[in-house]
């Protein structure tokens, strides 16, 4: 039987990025449905509905559990989701299993905030009118994301890829978020072998193509002002 689409909600961010380059590592069909978070797309019912945090990425897959679709939100979960579907990415045992799901959920509750503050104290909050150029929270959350970057430096002395010698989801959530070091004022000098991995893993096709999805979309939102006031409001 012929797979229908996946349907793709995306915005070309770290996170999109994600389930994008999976996707494309995956090679499952997938039907792109742009979510404009500037515009404040994330926060209608139709996208609620499908994701109760008004976040993007999600997934609508109509070939879920017992042939019935399963909408998926939190681009972790996602991850795991599409590996369990597919049987890839996730390590020929258990004891590599369980390493890809530990630097899983490294990236979504580690290096994925972290960098997130980092970006929004270091570009953001100084280009918000009045600017919000706050000392304390851009080193607090520089400093951090440096610290987890030796964190990860020190794993990729020992292995190929994050979880050990084999590509798995684990590198396709964290490499999106490391390949923006620059914008979260780090540096790679005393960082080998983080360097090494950043160019071996954006050097794979399905990666550029997941990166490349909609890039004529992606903006510098510190120029403009109705974006930030969607996003950087409290609801």
């Amino acid at each position: 039987m012929k797979r229908e689409p996946i349907e793709l909600y995306f915005w070309p961010t770290p996170n999109g990025w994600k389930v994008a380059i999976a996707l494309e590592e995956m090679a499952l069909p997938y039907r792109l449905n742009l979510v404009d978070i500037g515009a404040g797309e994330q926060f209608s019912a139709a996208f609620t509905a499908i994701s109760p945090n008004g976040k993007m990425p999600a997934i609508v897959d109509p070939h879920g559990p017992d042939g019935t679709p399963i909408a998926i939100f939190e681009s972790g979960a996602i991850l795991q989701y599409l590996a369990r579907l597919t049987g890839q990415f996730t390590g020929p045992t258990e004891r590599d299993r369980i390493a890809v799901d530990q630097w899983l959920m490294w990236q979504m509750g580690g290096l994925g905030p972290m960098a997130g503050q980092a970006h929004h104290f270091l570009k953001y909050a100084p280009a918000r009118d009045p600017p919000q150029d706050l000392p304390y929270a851009k080193d607090r959350y520089r400093a951090e994301v440096a610290r987890l970057y030796r964190v990860l430096d020190a794993q990729l002395a020992a292995n190929t890829y994050v979880a050990g010698d084999f590509y798995s989801i684990a590198d396709m959530a964290i490499w999106p978020w490391a390949s923006l070091w620059e914008g979260q004022e780090q540096t790679l000098d005393d960082k080998p072998h983080l360097a090494r991995w950043l160019g071996d893993v954006g050097a794979r096709p399905a990666v550029q193509r997941g990166r490349a999805l909609a890039a004529e979309k992606r903006g510098d939102l510190r120029a403009d002002k109705a974006a930030q006031k969607v996003l950087f409001t409290r609801r």
